[in-house]
Parts: C-alpha cells; sequence; structure tokens
C-alpha cells in the first residue's frame, strides 16, 4: 500500500545535517575531468563521493539519521539490512556515535564486503548472514526491530536519511563559482536523488537534474511512467547500488516533483564507462558510481558547451567481478559473439575454420566441443572476440558459405545466460 506524503527536505534541515557530519563524511572533491570534457565538447565535473571513508556517499544519510536518535532509541540499539554501502555507512556510524547495531545481509555477500563492515563497526556492530537475497535479510531485520523495539535504519526512505544526501548537493553549489546547467545522479532507492534535487529546486532552480538507473531494474522510471510508485516483480542485480525493487514513497513523491528526467542505460554501456574509468583516469567505481557518467552518452548534443556534474556514488567494487565486466562491455559494443559451429567429422576441419573463416583480428575466446551421434557433423559453442563490430556479418557469410554456422547465441537470452 502506497504511502501518501507531502515532506519535501528544507533547506534549514540540510544545513543542520551538514553539520552533523563536519568531521565525520569527507567534503569531497569537484573535479573537472578532462577526457569527458573534450570528449562531450562541455565542461564535465565529477563529484567524488567515490573517496569518502566508506567510499560511497551512504555514510551522509546513516550517520545524520543516526545522530537523531533519542536516547531511548540509542539504548534499544539499531538494526539495518544492506549487503553493500549502506551497511558500512551505518557500521562507522555505529562506531562513531557508541551505538550497538545489528546488521543483517544475505548470505551470498561476498567474504570481501562482510569484512569491510566488520572494520568499519569493529566492537559496536553484529552481523547476520540472513537468507539468500537482500529481501529475505530485510524481512528478518524487520522482525528483529518489532521483536526487540529497536530503530530500523533504512537506506533511503526516511526524512533523515534524504537530508543526510542532500548536503551533496550543498557542497556542490559551494565547490563551483559556474552555474550548472545539468547535473545526473544515480538512483536506486532514490534517497541521494530527492535530497540532492530538493536543494537544487531550491538554490539553482534553473539546473536540470536527470536521475539515471540501470536499464534493468528501471523502479522509478516505471513508477513515473504509472504516475504511482510500482514495485518491479523482477530486476537485473548486476548494477547492485542501484538496483531495488520499489523505490521508496518519499523518494518517489519528491523525485516526481524534482526531476527533469528519468533515464536507463544498459549494464554493458556501465561496464565500458567502468573500464575507460580505470584505463584513461584510474578511477575505480562500482557499477553504481559509474551510472551518472555513462548517461552522458545519451545526453551528448544537449549538454555540449554546458556546466555539467556527474556524481560519481562509490568505489565498493569487487575485484572478482572484473572479468564479467569486461565481458558485458564487450556484448554492449558488439564486438563479443557466440556461436554453435557445426565441424564436420575429417581432419583439418578446425585448421579450415581458423584460417578461411576467422580473420587475423578474430579471437577465439571460448571453445567447447562435443562430438555428437551425428557421424557427419559435430557441434561446438564458441565464442569469438572481433577488432570491429562491422567483422560480424561478413564472418557469418563466410561460416554459412562453408557451412559451418550452426546458430546465433547472442539473441538467445534462454540459451546465453549459461555462458555469460
Amino acid at each position: 500500500m502506497e504511502v501518501q506524503t507531502t515532506y519535501f527536505p528544507t533547506i534549514e534541515a540540510v544545513e543542520v545535517a551538514a553539520k552533523k557530519l563536519k568531521g565525520v563524511a569527507s567534503i569531497t572533491p569537484l573535479s573537472t575531468n578532462a577526457n569527458y570534457s573534450k570528449q562531450f565538447n562541455c565542461n564535465v565535473l565529477f563529484k567524488r563521493e567515490d573517496l569518502q571513508v566508506v567510499r560511497s556517499y551512504k555514510i551522509r544519510g546513516a550517520y545524520n539519521k543516526m545522530s537523531s536518535l533519542t536516547n531511548t532509541e540509542i539504548e534499544n540499539g539499531i538494526v539495518c539490512a544492506s549487503a553493500g554501502n549502506h551497511a558500512q555507512g551505518v557500521a562507522l556510524s555505529c562506531k562513531i556515535l557508541k551505538i550497538k547495531g545489528t546488521i543483517y545481509m544475505p548470505s551470498p555477500t561476498p567474504n570481501q564486503k562482510v569484512e569491510q563492515v566488520k572494520m568499519f563497526g569493529e566492537e559496536y556492530i553484529e552481523i547476520v548472514l540472513e537468507g539468500d537475497t537482500f529481501d529475505d535479510s530485510y524481512y528478518a531485520a524487520k522482525l528483529e526491530c518489532e521483536r526487540l523495539n529497536k530503530t530500523f535504519i533504512h537506506p533511503f526512505n526516511d526524512e533523515k536519511v534524504i537530508e543526510g544526501q542532500a548536503t551533496v548537493a550543498l557542497e556542490i553549489l559551494k565547490q563551483t563559482e559556474t552555474p550548472v546547467d545539468y547535473i545526473f545522479v544515480p538512483v536506486g532507492g532514490g534517497g541521494l536523488s530527492s535530497g540532492l534535487s530538493t536543494v537544487f529546486k531550491y538554490l539553482s532552480p534553473k539546473t536540470k537534474i536527470i536521475g539515471v538507473e540501470p536499464e534493468g531494474a528501471p523502479s522509478m522510471s516505471t513508477s513515473f511512467r504509472n504516475n504511482r510508485n510500482t514495485e518491479l516483480k523482477y530486476i537485473e542485480k548486476f548494477v547492485d547500488g542501484a538496483a531495488v525493487q520499489r523505490v521508496g514513497d518519499l523518494n518517489y513523491t519528491i523525485c516526481k516533483q524534482n526531476l527533469s528526467d528519468m533515464i536507463t542505460v544498459p549494464e554493458g554501456k556501465v561496464c565500458e564507462t567502468i573500464l575507460d574509468l580505470y584505463n584513461k583516469d584510474a578511477i575505480v567505481v562500482e557499477p553504481a558510481g559509474a551510472l551518472s557518467i555513462s548517461a552522458l552518452d545519451f545526453y551528448k548534443e544537449e549538454i555540449k558547451g554546458k556546466n555539467v556534474v556527474c556524481v560519481v556514488s562509490g568505489s565498493n567494487n569487487d575485484i572478482t567481478r572484473t572479468a564479467e565486466i569486461k565481458e558485458r562491455a564487450l556484448l554492449y559494443a558488439n564486438l563479443k559473439h557466440y556461436f554453435i559451429i557445426k565441424f564436420p567429422q575429417r581432419a583439418g576441419a578446425l585448421r579450415e575454420f581458423v584460417v578461411d573463416i576467422l580473420s587475423p583480428t578474430d579471437d577465439i575466446t571460448h571453445f567447447e566441443y562435443t562430438k555428437k551421434t551425428n557421424r557427419e557433423n559435430g557441434a561446438a559453442v564458441v565464442g569469438l572476440q572481433l577488432k570491429s563490430s562491422k567483422d560480424l556479418e561478413p564472418l557469418i557469410t563466410k561460416m554459412k558459405l562453408h557451412n559451418f554456422y550452426g546458430d546465433y547465441l547472442n539473441d538467445k537470452p534462454d540459451l546465453f545466460q549459461f555462458l555469460v
């Protein structure tokens, strides 16, 4: 059931939050990025929330909420549910404020993330691994709150959390002397976008505020289209810092009024941006942290000659995901392709495929061969990386001409999911 609300943060409340956060959250840099400025013929500035002590902006909302608790609430302790950045922000806030907290995380959470949360919270937190998904952890955390009268620290649907995240916008406006024409902000549950957009509406009303979601988790975009907060039945969780099935009711109401536009970005484009930032600028970002920068390509005509800010929301990227990130980026660029290849059961067939069908710049990146009962043909799943996307059609033509072509798998999601 949707909760109707007329709450909007005030500048006074955000300024109070900024004072509370002094010495706790870093005043992160707002820096010009030369590569993207040149590429898009505009002045692109990065708000580097990836440089926070917990490597994301989440410390702002978590600390502002927890520093506002009553003595009774502090004595009873707090609970949160998170598999990532919110958990780290809550954990550090527990240690600074000396509040006992229980943090629920899904059982499959990588050990690296669990250890990070332990490091920030030390003896002030207890971690409970519960369930297979975030929803499992969330419901378990809520049950503990009800059973023991503890306070639940929501990652986004909370007034104090929104006011804490809004301090990002105050900093941006103090750090730039020129008016901001466009600001791109990642959207997950909506805590950052609702807080930031409110400050800009008050203090810089001509700035166009663009919310950016992953294509596979368009919760806010769908809610905008339906004109009501809508829960998605299924989401792609790759951009884990911005993949929620339902945005907050508070956040939806604020964003619906404040945002100039909501756009979605393909996960493959996000992966391209992650690799691009690392290779060109030595900046490490998590998938959610790359969302705002990935959106520039979809606004390249509108932002020419403008002052543009991208909020880089976090850098908690798991190194074990690197291979998947590269794979998704190549698939998005139309450079990685999977086929079923039919090899005649005769000597020299594989050599003929490599020498006569493939060009010198084509790389075989995957090969899985199983001899079938058919005495004339054996099929193999073959992954190929091309130098140019224009090489695909000539390659398929040659395969068919020489009777090697079996099937193309990239556009068959039911089969393709077993390869990527």
